[in-house]
Protein backbone atom coordinates (compact mmCIF):
# COMPACT_ATOMS: atom_id res chain seq x y z
CA UNK A 1 0.00 0.00 0.00
CA UNK A 2 2.59 2.56 0.99
CA UNK A 3 4.47 1.47 -1.94
CA UNK A 4 2.08 2.48 -4.55
CA UNK A 5 1.65 5.64 -2.67
CA UNK A 6 4.66 6.85 -2.17
CA UNK A 7 6.10 6.48 -5.62
CA UNK A 8 2.78 9.01 -6.19
CA UNK A 9 3.82 11.23 -3.82
CA UNK A 10 7.18 11.66 -4.65
CA UNK A 11 5.54 12.08 -8.47
CA UNK A 12 3.23 15.17 -7.28
CA UNK A 13 6.35 16.26 -4.99
CA UNK A 14 8.72 16.43 -8.08
CA UNK A 15 6.34 17.97 -10.42
CA UNK A 16 5.99 21.07 -7.79
CA UNK A 17 9.43 21.32 -7.20
CA UNK A 18 9.95 21.06 -10.48
CA UNK A 19 7.27 24.03 -11.56
CA UNK A 20 8.94 26.09 -8.52
CA UNK A 21 12.67 25.61 -10.18
CA UNK A 22 10.85 27.04 -13.72
CA UNK A 23 8.73 30.54 -12.23
CA UNK A 24 11.79 30.80 -9.93
CA UNK A 25 14.06 30.76 -12.95
CA UNK A 26 11.61 32.61 -14.96
CA UNK A 27 11.92 35.34 -12.29
CA UNK A 28 15.50 35.50 -12.07
CA UNK A 29 16.02 35.90 -15.81
CA UNK A 30 13.33 38.58 -15.84
CA UNK A 31 15.22 40.84 -12.87
CA UNK A 32 18.78 40.18 -15.08
CA UNK A 33 16.82 40.91 -18.44
CA UNK A 34 16.37 44.47 -17.32
CA UNK A 35 16.14 47.60 -19.12
CA UNK A 36 19.07 49.23 -17.12
CA UNK A 37 21.32 48.72 -20.46
CA UNK A 38 19.15 50.14 -23.08
CA UNK A 39 18.26 53.26 -20.54
CA UNK A 40 21.99 53.80 -20.94
CA UNK A 41 22.35 53.86 -24.75
CA UNK A 42 19.18 55.42 -25.09
CA UNK A 43 20.25 58.53 -23.10
CA UNK A 44 23.92 58.24 -24.40
CA UNK A 45 23.13 58.32 -28.21
CA UNK A 46 20.44 60.89 -27.22
CA UNK A 47 17.40 58.85 -29.17
CA UNK A 48 14.34 60.73 -27.07
CA UNK A 49 13.17 61.18 -23.79
CA UNK A 50 14.53 58.80 -21.54
CA UNK A 51 11.03 58.04 -19.84
CA UNK A 52 9.82 56.60 -22.99
CA UNK A 53 12.19 53.67 -21.92
CA UNK A 54 10.37 50.92 -19.38
CA UNK A 55 12.63 49.91 -16.60
CA UNK A 56 11.64 46.43 -17.41
CA UNK A 57 10.81 44.43 -20.67
CA UNK A 58 7.14 44.30 -21.33
CA UNK A 59 5.96 40.55 -22.25
CA UNK A 60 2.72 42.14 -24.35
CA UNK A 61 3.88 44.79 -26.82
CA UNK A 62 3.01 45.95 -30.38
CA UNK A 63 5.65 46.45 -32.10
CA UNK A 64 6.05 47.70 -35.91
CA UNK A 65 9.58 47.08 -37.09
CA UNK A 66 11.51 45.19 -34.07
CA UNK A 67 9.11 42.03 -33.53
CA UNK A 68 10.50 38.97 -31.63
CA UNK A 69 9.44 36.84 -29.40
CA UNK A 70 10.26 36.96 -25.64
CA UNK A 71 10.44 39.93 -23.32
CA UNK A 72 10.89 43.59 -24.92
CA UNK A 73 12.79 47.05 -23.65
CA UNK A 74 10.77 48.59 -26.58
CA UNK A 75 7.79 50.29 -26.99
CA UNK A 76 5.90 52.37 -29.66
CA UNK A 77 7.28 55.60 -28.76
CA UNK A 78 10.64 54.22 -28.68
CA UNK A 79 10.61 52.84 -32.16
CA UNK A 80 9.75 56.45 -33.40
CA UNK A 81 12.38 57.88 -31.51
CA UNK A 82 14.69 55.02 -32.94
CA UNK A 83 13.60 56.23 -36.63
CA UNK A 84 14.51 60.06 -36.31
CA UNK A 85 17.76 59.35 -34.49
CA UNK A 86 18.93 56.83 -37.09
CA UNK A 87 17.85 58.95 -39.79
CA UNK A 88 20.00 61.43 -38.37
CA UNK A 89 22.63 59.37 -37.70
CA UNK A 90 22.92 58.05 -41.43
CA UNK A 91 23.06 61.63 -43.18
CA UNK A 92 25.48 62.72 -40.42
CA UNK A 93 27.64 59.89 -41.32
CA UNK A 94 26.90 60.55 -45.11
CA UNK A 95 27.84 63.71 -45.18
CA UNK A 96 31.01 63.10 -42.93
CA UNK A 97 31.83 61.34 -46.13
CA UNK A 98 30.63 63.51 -48.52
CA UNK A 99 32.29 66.48 -46.67
CA UNK A 100 35.84 65.99 -47.75
CA UNK A 101 35.06 65.46 -52.02
CA UNK A 102 33.27 68.72 -51.50
CA UNK A 103 36.04 69.88 -50.07
CA UNK A 104 38.37 68.79 -52.58
CA UNK A 105 36.21 70.23 -55.40
CA UNK A 106 35.85 73.54 -53.77
CA UNK A 107 39.49 73.97 -52.34
CA UNK A 108 41.05 73.29 -55.68
CA UNK A 109 38.30 75.23 -57.69
CA UNK A 110 39.23 78.34 -55.97
CA UNK A 111 43.11 77.17 -55.59
CA UNK A 112 42.89 77.09 -59.59
CA UNK A 113 40.81 80.47 -60.13
CA UNK A 114 43.92 82.23 -57.82
CA UNK A 115 46.12 80.64 -60.42
CA UNK A 116 43.81 82.04 -63.09
CA UNK A 117 43.87 85.32 -62.29
CA UNK A 118 47.59 85.51 -61.17
CA UNK A 119 48.09 84.20 -64.93
CA UNK A 120 45.77 87.05 -66.14
CA UNK A 121 47.60 89.38 -63.94
CA UNK A 122 51.20 88.95 -64.60
CA UNK A 123 50.29 88.13 -68.14
CA UNK A 124 48.49 91.80 -68.46
CA UNK A 125 51.60 93.46 -66.48
CA UNK A 126 54.08 91.77 -69.23
CA UNK A 127 52.30 93.44 -71.81
CA UNK A 128 51.41 97.14 -69.74
CA UNK A 129 55.14 97.45 -69.25
CA UNK A 130 56.19 96.58 -73.13
CA UNK A 131 53.66 99.80 -73.98
CA UNK A 132 54.92 102.07 -71.05
CA UNK A 133 58.93 101.11 -72.39
CA UNK A 134 58.74 100.76 -76.13
CA UNK A 135 55.70 102.57 -77.03
CA UNK A 136 55.20 105.19 -74.71
CA UNK A 137 53.62 107.44 -77.61
CA UNK A 138 50.49 105.80 -77.44
CA UNK A 139 50.35 103.54 -73.78
CA UNK A 140 48.28 105.96 -71.99
CA UNK A 141 45.70 105.61 -74.13
CA UNK A 142 46.00 101.77 -74.84
CA UNK A 143 46.17 100.72 -71.59
CA UNK A 144 42.75 100.69 -71.08
CA UNK A 145 42.16 98.93 -74.06
CA UNK A 146 44.17 96.10 -72.03
CA UNK A 147 42.42 96.31 -68.91
CA UNK A 148 39.37 95.53 -70.80
CA UNK A 149 40.69 92.84 -72.76
CA UNK A 150 41.88 91.15 -69.40
CA UNK A 151 38.83 91.67 -67.26
CA UNK A 152 37.11 89.98 -70.71
CA UNK A 153 39.61 87.04 -70.20
CA UNK A 154 39.13 86.80 -66.44
CA UNK A 155 35.66 86.50 -67.18
CA UNK A 156 35.79 83.78 -69.56
CA UNK A 157 37.72 81.73 -67.40
CA UNK A 158 35.21 81.92 -64.47
CA UNK A 159 32.34 80.58 -66.98
CA UNK A 160 31.06 83.88 -68.06
CA UNK A 161 29.46 83.84 -71.62
CA UNK A 162 32.47 85.57 -73.09
CA UNK A 163 34.31 84.81 -76.52
CA UNK A 164 38.13 85.07 -76.53
CA UNK A 165 38.23 85.78 -80.09
CA UNK A 166 35.88 88.35 -79.88
CA UNK A 167 37.52 90.04 -77.11
CA UNK A 168 41.15 89.77 -78.81
CA UNK A 169 39.81 91.00 -82.34
CA UNK A 170 37.94 93.96 -80.46
CA UNK A 171 41.46 94.91 -78.12
CA UNK A 172 43.17 94.87 -81.50
CA UNK A 173 39.96 97.01 -83.34
CA UNK A 174 41.08 99.57 -80.64
CA UNK A 175 44.41 99.91 -80.59
CA UNK A 176 44.62 100.23 -84.77
CA UNK A 177 43.34 104.01 -84.20
CA UNK A 178 46.14 104.60 -81.98
CA UNK A 179 49.15 102.58 -83.75
CA UNK A 180 47.47 104.20 -87.37
CA UNK A 181 47.93 108.20 -85.57
CA UNK A 182 50.90 107.76 -83.14
CA UNK A 183 53.45 105.25 -84.79
CA UNK A 184 52.31 104.80 -88.44
CA UNK A 185 51.30 108.31 -89.28
CA UNK A 186 51.86 110.41 -86.17
CA UNK A 187 52.55 113.74 -87.87
CA UNK A 188 48.90 113.97 -88.14
CA UNK A 189 47.69 117.14 -86.76
CA UNK A 190 45.35 117.18 -83.92
CA UNK A 191 46.02 113.33 -83.03
CA UNK A 192 43.62 111.31 -82.49
CA UNK A 193 39.85 111.30 -80.69
CA UNK A 194 38.74 108.20 -80.06
CA UNK A 195 34.90 109.20 -80.43
CA UNK A 196 35.29 110.79 -84.34
CA UNK A 197 34.37 109.42 -87.10
CA UNK A 198 38.22 108.72 -88.14
CA UNK A 199 38.39 106.20 -84.98
CA UNK A 200 35.14 104.59 -85.85
CA UNK A 201 36.50 104.19 -89.55
CA UNK A 202 39.12 102.88 -88.52
CA UNK A 203 37.87 100.50 -85.78
CA UNK A 204 35.36 98.98 -88.66
CA UNK A 205 37.79 98.23 -91.66
CA UNK A 206 40.86 96.91 -89.03
CA UNK A 207 39.94 93.31 -89.68
CA UNK A 208 39.57 94.26 -93.71
CA UNK A 209 42.65 96.46 -93.83
CA UNK A 210 44.11 93.54 -91.92
CA UNK A 211 47.36 96.45 -90.52
CA UNK A 212 49.06 93.96 -87.73
CA UNK A 213 49.11 90.71 -90.20
CA UNK A 214 48.51 87.21 -88.99
CA UNK A 215 49.33 87.86 -85.46
CA UNK A 216 45.76 88.97 -83.90
CA UNK A 217 43.90 85.87 -85.26
CA UNK A 218 47.20 83.81 -83.93
CA UNK A 219 46.96 85.76 -80.47
CA UNK A 220 42.59 84.53 -80.63
CA UNK A 221 43.30 80.92 -81.53
CA UNK A 222 46.04 80.11 -79.04
CA UNK A 223 44.58 81.93 -76.15
CA UNK A 224 40.96 79.94 -76.99
CA UNK A 225 42.77 76.99 -77.13
CA UNK A 226 44.86 76.92 -73.87
CA UNK A 227 41.93 79.13 -72.04
CA UNK A 228 38.79 76.73 -73.23
CA UNK A 229 40.08 73.76 -71.43
CA UNK A 230 40.74 75.83 -68.09
CA UNK A 231 37.51 77.88 -68.40
CA UNK A 232 36.04 74.27 -68.86
CA UNK A 233 37.56 72.48 -66.35
CA UNK A 234 36.48 75.46 -63.80
CA UNK A 235 32.81 75.01 -64.96
CA UNK A 236 33.38 71.15 -64.34
CA UNK A 237 34.54 71.78 -60.60
CA UNK A 238 31.30 74.41 -60.46
CA UNK A 239 29.02 71.31 -61.63
CA UNK A 240 31.14 68.63 -59.47
CA UNK A 241 29.33 71.21 -56.16
CA UNK A 242 26.22 70.84 -57.46
CA UNK A 243 26.00 67.53 -57.67
CA UNK A 244 27.70 67.00 -54.07
CA UNK A 245 25.15 69.68 -52.90
CA UNK A 246 22.43 67.67 -54.38
CA UNK A 247 23.36 64.17 -52.55
CA UNK A 248 23.93 66.54 -49.16
CA UNK A 249 20.01 66.51 -49.13
CA UNK A 250 19.32 63.18 -50.32
CA UNK A 251 16.11 61.84 -48.26
CA UNK A 252 15.98 58.20 -46.51
CA UNK A 253 12.21 56.43 -47.87
CA UNK A 254 10.44 54.85 -45.20
CA UNK A 255 11.51 51.18 -46.20
CA UNK A 256 15.20 52.55 -45.60
CA UNK A 257 14.28 54.13 -42.42
CA UNK A 258 12.84 50.96 -41.06
CA UNK A 259 15.62 48.49 -42.64
CA UNK A 260 18.13 51.33 -40.35
CA UNK A 261 16.13 50.54 -37.74
CA UNK A 262 16.23 47.23 -37.60
CA UNK A 263 20.02 47.08 -38.22
CA UNK A 264 20.92 49.51 -35.73
CA UNK A 265 18.18 49.86 -32.80
CA UNK A 266 15.82 46.39 -32.78
CA UNK A 267 18.90 44.58 -31.10
CA UNK A 268 18.72 47.21 -28.24
CA UNK A 269 14.61 45.77 -27.54
CA UNK A 270 16.63 42.35 -26.16
CA UNK A 271 19.26 44.02 -23.95
CA UNK A 272 21.68 43.87 -26.88
CA UNK A 273 23.34 46.66 -27.14
CA UNK A 274 26.91 46.19 -28.09
CA UNK A 275 26.04 43.74 -30.79
CA UNK A 276 26.80 44.76 -33.88
CA UNK A 277 25.63 44.15 -37.67
CA UNK A 278 26.90 41.84 -40.35
CA UNK A 279 29.17 43.37 -42.81
CA UNK A 280 26.80 41.62 -45.95
CA UNK A 281 23.82 42.18 -44.05
CA UNK A 282 24.57 46.13 -43.33
CA UNK A 283 25.59 46.07 -47.04
CA UNK A 284 22.22 45.06 -47.98
CA UNK A 285 20.94 47.68 -45.71
CA UNK A 286 22.87 50.74 -47.35
CA UNK A 287 22.54 49.32 -50.80
CA UNK A 288 19.12 49.70 -50.22
CA UNK A 289 18.80 53.19 -48.75
CA UNK A 290 21.48 54.48 -51.42
CA UNK A 291 20.55 52.71 -54.56
CA UNK A 292 19.55 55.95 -56.09
CA UNK A 293 22.80 57.96 -54.98
CA UNK A 294 24.47 54.52 -56.65
CA UNK A 295 23.26 55.65 -59.83
CA UNK A 296 25.29 58.34 -59.96
CA UNK A 297 28.25 56.16 -60.11
CA UNK A 298 28.80 55.37 -64.17
CA UNK A 299 28.21 59.54 -64.74
CA UNK A 300 30.53 60.68 -61.83
CA UNK A 301 33.29 58.28 -63.44
CA UNK A 302 32.96 59.77 -66.66
CA UNK A 303 32.83 63.10 -64.88
CA UNK A 304 35.98 62.48 -62.58
CA UNK A 305 38.13 61.11 -66.24
CA UNK A 306 36.69 64.25 -68.31
CA UNK A 307 38.51 66.37 -65.03
CA UNK A 308 41.60 64.35 -65.48
CA UNK A 309 41.42 65.06 -69.51
CA UNK A 310 40.63 68.65 -68.94
CA UNK A 311 43.81 69.40 -66.64
CA UNK A 312 46.00 67.28 -69.13
CA UNK A 313 44.74 70.03 -71.67
CA UNK A 314 45.39 72.73 -69.37
CA UNK A 315 48.45 71.77 -67.62
CA UNK A 316 49.92 69.48 -70.82
CA UNK A 317 53.37 71.23 -71.58
CA UNK A 318 52.43 74.72 -70.00
CA UNK A 319 50.11 75.25 -72.63
CA UNK A 320 48.08 77.81 -70.54
CA UNK A 321 51.23 79.98 -69.02
CA UNK A 322 53.03 80.30 -72.36
CA UNK A 323 49.87 81.48 -74.55
CA UNK A 324 49.51 84.30 -71.62
CA UNK A 325 52.95 84.81 -71.70
CA UNK A 326 53.42 85.08 -75.42
CA UNK A 327 50.56 87.91 -75.40
CA UNK A 328 52.90 90.50 -75.03
CA UNK A 329 55.08 89.11 -77.86
CA UNK A 330 52.43 89.08 -80.26
CA UNK A 331 50.87 92.52 -79.36
CA UNK A 332 54.99 93.54 -80.18
CA UNK A 333 54.61 92.12 -83.88
CA UNK A 334 51.41 93.22 -84.85
CA UNK A 335 52.99 96.80 -83.52
CA UNK A 336 56.40 96.02 -86.06
CA UNK A 337 54.17 94.26 -88.78
CA UNK A 338 51.85 97.53 -88.86
CA UNK A 339 55.40 100.46 -88.76
CA UNK A 340 56.90 98.05 -91.41
CA UNK A 341 54.00 98.04 -93.51
CA UNK A 342 52.92 101.46 -93.45
CA UNK A 343 52.51 103.13 -96.49
CA UNK A 344 50.47 100.12 -97.85
CA UNK A 345 48.02 100.91 -94.58
CA UNK A 346 48.20 104.20 -95.40
CA UNK A 347 47.23 104.19 -98.87
CA UNK A 348 43.99 101.29 -97.85
CA UNK A 349 42.65 103.91 -95.02
CA UNK A 350 42.36 106.75 -97.60
CA UNK A 351 40.66 104.94 -99.87
CA UNK A 352 38.28 103.18 -97.50
CA UNK A 353 37.85 106.30 -95.06
CA UNK A 354 38.39 109.02 -97.59
CA UNK A 355 40.98 110.44 -94.91
CA UNK A 356 43.76 112.25 -96.95
CA UNK A 357 46.99 112.06 -94.17
CA UNK A 358 49.48 113.70 -96.03
CA UNK A 359 52.67 111.67 -96.81
CA UNK A 360 53.05 108.81 -94.27
CA UNK A 361 56.14 108.24 -91.93
CA UNK A 362 59.24 106.30 -93.43
CA UNK A 363 59.74 102.67 -93.17
CA UNK A 364 62.40 103.32 -90.14
CA UNK A 365 59.72 101.42 -87.42
CA UNK A 366 59.54 103.48 -84.23
CA UNK A 367 61.46 102.01 -81.55
CA UNK A 368 60.65 98.52 -80.64
CA UNK A 369 61.82 95.29 -78.95
CA UNK A 370 64.58 93.27 -81.25
CA UNK A 371 62.98 90.10 -81.90
CA UNK A 372 63.86 87.13 -84.88
CA UNK A 373 60.81 88.45 -87.21
CA UNK A 374 62.43 91.95 -87.54
CA UNK A 375 65.41 91.17 -89.25
CA UNK A 376 64.02 92.68 -92.45
CA UNK A 377 64.42 96.34 -91.31
CA UNK A 378 67.24 98.09 -92.90
CA UNK A 379 68.30 99.89 -90.28
CA UNK A 380 69.88 98.45 -87.00
CA UNK A 381 66.99 98.21 -84.23
CA UNK A 382 67.71 99.08 -80.70
CA UNK A 383 68.78 96.68 -78.21
CA UNK A 384 65.76 95.65 -75.50
CA UNK A 385 65.90 94.15 -72.09
CA UNK A 386 64.49 90.79 -72.59
CA UNK A 387 60.98 90.34 -71.36
CA UNK A 388 61.29 88.44 -67.94
CA UNK A 389 59.42 84.53 -67.53
CA UNK A 390 57.07 83.49 -64.48
CA UNK A 391 58.85 83.35 -61.47
CA UNK A 392 60.42 79.63 -60.94
CA UNK A 393 59.21 78.86 -57.54
CA UNK A 394 55.13 80.29 -58.68
CA UNK A 395 55.34 77.77 -61.21
CA UNK A 396 56.56 74.51 -59.27
CA UNK A 397 53.67 75.30 -57.32
CA UNK A 398 51.53 75.41 -59.96
CA UNK A 399 52.40 72.29 -61.22
CA UNK A 400 52.34 70.66 -57.63
CA UNK A 401 48.58 71.96 -57.26
CA UNK A 402 47.50 70.06 -60.58
CA UNK A 403 49.86 66.97 -59.94
CA UNK A 404 48.13 66.89 -56.51
CA UNK A 405 44.35 67.07 -57.81
CA UNK A 406 44.81 64.30 -59.96
CA UNK A 407 46.38 61.93 -57.42
CA UNK A 408 43.16 62.89 -55.03
CA UNK A 409 40.54 62.70 -58.11
CA UNK A 410 41.74 59.32 -59.09
CA UNK A 411 40.63 58.04 -55.34
CA UNK A 412 37.40 59.77 -55.19
CA UNK A 413 36.43 58.22 -58.84
CA UNK A 414 34.25 55.72 -57.22
CA UNK A 415 32.93 57.64 -54.11
CA UNK A 416 29.78 56.89 -55.03
CA UNK A 417 29.65 53.23 -55.66
CA UNK A 418 31.79 52.92 -52.41
CA UNK A 419 29.79 55.34 -50.22
CA UNK A 420 27.78 51.80 -48.94
CA UNK A 421 30.35 50.06 -48.25
CA UNK A 422 32.71 53.09 -46.31
CA UNK A 423 29.59 53.52 -44.07
CA UNK A 424 30.05 49.56 -43.22
CA UNK A 425 33.23 49.75 -42.42
CA UNK A 426 35.04 50.41 -38.52
CA UNK A 427 33.36 50.29 -35.72
CA UNK A 428 29.83 49.84 -37.45
CA UNK A 429 29.98 47.04 -38.19
CA UNK A 430 31.59 43.31 -37.18
CA UNK A 431 32.91 40.60 -39.03
CA UNK A 432 33.78 37.59 -36.56
CA UNK A 433 31.90 34.71 -35.30
CA UNK A 434 29.06 36.76 -33.78
CA UNK A 435 26.94 39.68 -35.26
CA UNK A 436 23.52 41.02 -35.73
CA UNK A 437 21.38 39.39 -38.55
CA UNK A 438 18.60 41.86 -37.85
CA UNK A 439 16.48 38.86 -36.27
CA UNK A 440 18.69 37.33 -34.19
CA UNK A 441 22.63 36.90 -33.19
CA UNK A 442 24.18 34.49 -35.84
CA UNK A 443 28.14 33.22 -36.50
CA UNK A 444 27.73 34.66 -40.20
CA UNK A 445 24.79 36.58 -42.44
CA UNK A 446 23.48 33.78 -44.60
CA UNK A 447 21.09 36.10 -47.06
CA UNK A 448 22.34 37.15 -50.56
CA UNK A 449 24.20 40.28 -50.87
CA UNK A 450 23.26 42.37 -53.47
CA UNK A 451 25.14 45.04 -55.79
CA UNK A 452 24.63 48.99 -55.93
CA UNK A 453 22.38 50.37 -58.16
CA UNK A 454 18.24 50.49 -58.54
CA UNK A 455 18.17 47.35 -60.78
CA UNK A 456 20.10 44.79 -58.20
CA UNK A 457 17.76 46.05 -55.28
CA UNK A 458 14.87 43.75 -57.06
CA UNK A 459 16.77 40.84 -55.21
CA UNK A 460 17.15 43.09 -51.89
CA UNK A 461 16.23 40.88 -48.86
CA UNK A 462 16.53 43.81 -46.18
CA UNK A 463 14.92 46.75 -48.06
CA UNK A 464 12.37 46.98 -50.84
CA UNK A 465 13.03 50.25 -53.39
CA UNK A 466 9.52 51.48 -54.91
CA UNK A 467 10.81 53.94 -56.97
CA UNK A 468 14.14 56.38 -57.76
CA UNK A 469 14.24 59.29 -55.99
CA UNK A 470 13.18 62.05 -58.20
CA UNK A 471 15.58 64.72 -56.97
CA UNK A 472 18.76 62.66 -57.76
CA UNK A 473 17.67 61.12 -61.03
CA UNK A 474 16.82 64.64 -62.32
CA UNK A 475 21.26 65.10 -61.09
CA UNK A 476 22.20 62.13 -62.92
CA UNK A 477 20.35 64.02 -65.76
CA UNK A 478 22.15 66.91 -65.72
CA UNK A 479 25.26 65.30 -64.93
CA UNK A 480 25.62 62.86 -68.03
CA UNK A 481 24.38 66.37 -70.07
CA UNK A 482 27.66 68.32 -68.97
CA UNK A 483 29.64 65.18 -70.08
CA UNK A 484 28.29 64.90 -72.91
CA UNK A 485 28.58 68.95 -73.55
CA UNK A 486 32.23 68.91 -72.27
CA UNK A 487 32.83 65.65 -74.87
CA UNK A 488 31.05 67.59 -77.61
CA UNK A 489 32.98 70.78 -77.44
CA UNK A 490 36.15 68.56 -76.89
CA UNK A 491 35.66 66.23 -79.41
CA UNK A 492 40.04 65.10 -79.05
CA UNK A 493 39.97 65.24 -75.31
CA UNK A 494 40.53 62.08 -74.86
CA UNK A 495 43.30 61.63 -77.26
CA UNK A 496 45.70 64.58 -75.76
CA UNK A 497 48.83 63.25 -74.31
CA UNK A 498 49.28 62.39 -71.04
CA UNK A 499 50.82 65.03 -68.93
CA UNK A 500 54.55 64.06 -68.99
CA UNK A 501 54.74 65.78 -65.47
CA UNK A 502 52.43 63.89 -63.27
CA UNK A 503 55.11 60.89 -63.23
CA UNK A 504 54.66 57.35 -63.59
CA UNK A 505 54.74 57.13 -60.14
CA UNK A 506 52.22 59.57 -59.06
CA UNK A 507 49.60 57.79 -61.13
CA UNK A 508 48.06 54.27 -59.99
CA UNK A 509 48.98 51.62 -62.37
CA UNK A 510 46.47 50.27 -64.95
CA UNK A 511 44.51 53.06 -64.37
CA UNK A 512 42.49 54.13 -67.96
CA UNK A 513 40.54 57.84 -68.18
CA UNK A 514 37.15 56.11 -67.84
CA UNK A 515 35.50 52.79 -66.72
CA UNK A 516 32.57 50.54 -67.41
CA UNK A 517 31.44 47.38 -65.20
CA UNK A 518 33.11 45.69 -67.72
CA UNK A 519 36.82 47.33 -66.54
CA UNK A 520 36.69 45.40 -63.31
CA UNK A 521 36.71 48.70 -61.27
CA UNK A 522 33.41 48.82 -59.76
CA UNK A 523 32.98 48.73 -56.26
CA UNK A 524 32.78 45.18 -54.81
CA UNK A 525 29.42 43.25 -54.33
CA UNK A 526 28.41 45.29 -57.27
CA UNK A 527 27.55 42.95 -59.19
CA UNK A 528 24.19 40.96 -58.72
CA UNK A 529 24.54 38.31 -56.24
CA UNK A 530 28.50 39.65 -55.36
CA UNK A 531 29.01 37.85 -51.93
CA UNK A 532 32.70 39.17 -51.18
CA UNK A 533 32.82 41.93 -48.79
CA UNK A 534 34.43 45.35 -49.37
CA UNK A 535 37.40 44.13 -48.00
CA UNK A 536 38.26 42.68 -51.46
CA UNK A 537 37.60 45.70 -53.68
CA UNK A 538 40.64 46.15 -55.77
CA UNK A 539 40.13 49.67 -56.01
CA UNK A 540 41.72 52.63 -54.09
CA UNK A 541 38.63 53.72 -51.84
CA UNK A 542 37.96 57.64 -51.32
CA UNK A 543 39.77 59.37 -48.21
CA UNK A 544 36.83 60.46 -46.02
CA UNK A 545 35.93 61.21 -42.55
CA UNK A 546 34.83 58.09 -40.31
CA UNK A 547 31.31 58.71 -39.20
CA UNK A 548 31.41 60.91 -36.11
CA UNK A 549 34.96 61.86 -36.12
CA UNK A 550 35.30 65.55 -35.39
CA UNK A 551 38.78 65.46 -38.21
CA UNK A 552 39.68 63.44 -41.28
CA UNK A 553 41.78 61.04 -41.93
CA UNK A 554 43.70 63.02 -44.15
CA UNK A 555 42.91 66.64 -46.00
CA UNK A 556 43.09 66.58 -49.34
CA UNK A 557 41.27 69.32 -50.87
CA UNK A 558 43.44 71.75 -49.10
CA UNK A 559 44.81 74.01 -51.85
CA UNK A 560 48.85 74.98 -51.34
CA UNK A 561 49.63 78.22 -50.45
CA UNK A 562 50.53 80.70 -53.41
CA UNK A 563 52.83 83.14 -52.72
CA UNK A 564 52.94 85.66 -55.36
CA UNK A 565 56.14 86.89 -56.57
CA UNK A 566 54.56 89.32 -59.19
CA UNK A 567 57.57 91.56 -59.79
CA UNK A 568 60.89 89.49 -59.40
CA UNK A 569 63.35 88.82 -62.32
CA UNK A 570 64.46 85.58 -62.93
CA UNK A 571 68.06 85.13 -64.17
CA UNK A 572 67.68 82.89 -66.96
CA UNK A 573 64.39 81.48 -69.42
CA UNK A 574 63.76 77.78 -68.01
CA UNK A 575 63.84 75.37 -71.36
CA UNK A 576 60.04 75.22 -72.00
CA UNK A 577 59.98 78.81 -72.35
CA UNK A 578 63.02 78.89 -74.28
CA UNK A 579 62.06 76.53 -76.60
CA UNK A 580 58.47 77.44 -77.37
CA UNK A 581 59.56 80.62 -77.89
CA UNK A 582 62.13 80.28 -80.36
CA UNK A 583 59.77 77.86 -82.25
CA UNK A 584 56.66 80.85 -82.25
CA UNK A 585 59.27 83.20 -83.23
CA UNK A 586 60.64 81.27 -86.04
CA UNK A 587 57.32 80.32 -87.19
CA UNK A 588 56.26 84.30 -87.19
CA UNK A 589 59.50 85.12 -89.30
CA UNK A 590 58.68 82.45 -91.87
CA UNK A 591 54.92 84.04 -91.96
CA UNK A 592 56.22 87.53 -92.60
CA UNK A 593 58.33 86.45 -95.53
Amino acid sequence: MSRGICPRVNSCGSFWILSLIIFVANVIDVDAYSCHEVRTAFQLRQVGPLHRVPETPGTDVDLLVCKHQGPSCCTRKMEESYQFAVKRETLHNIHSYSYELEHLISGHSDAFQDMFQYLLSFSQGHLSSLLEGTYSSLSRHALPHVNQLFSSLSLYLRGANVSVEVSVHQFFNNLFPLVYTRLINPGIKGGMMMGSEMGDCLRMIRQDVNPFGPHPAIMAQELAGALGAGRQLALALEEGLEVMNATEHVTLSKECVKGLVKMVYCSHCRGLTLIKPCVGYCLNVMRGCLASVSELDQPWRRYTSLLEQLTHAMAGHHSMELALLEVRGHVNEALLYAQLHGPLITATVDKVCGLSTGEPTSMKPYTEEVTTSTVTSSSPLPSVAPSKPLPEQWLGQFAQLKREFLMYLQRYKSFFAALPEMLCEGENVVDDSTCWSGDDVVESYSGRVVGNGLHAQRQNPEVKVRSPNPALAEVKERLERFNQETQERFPKLGQMEAWDELGSGEREEGSTTDCDDEDGCQASGDGPGHNSHPETSSEVKPIGRQPGGDSPHENPSKPPSVKVIGGSESASWARPWSLALLFAALCLQWTLF
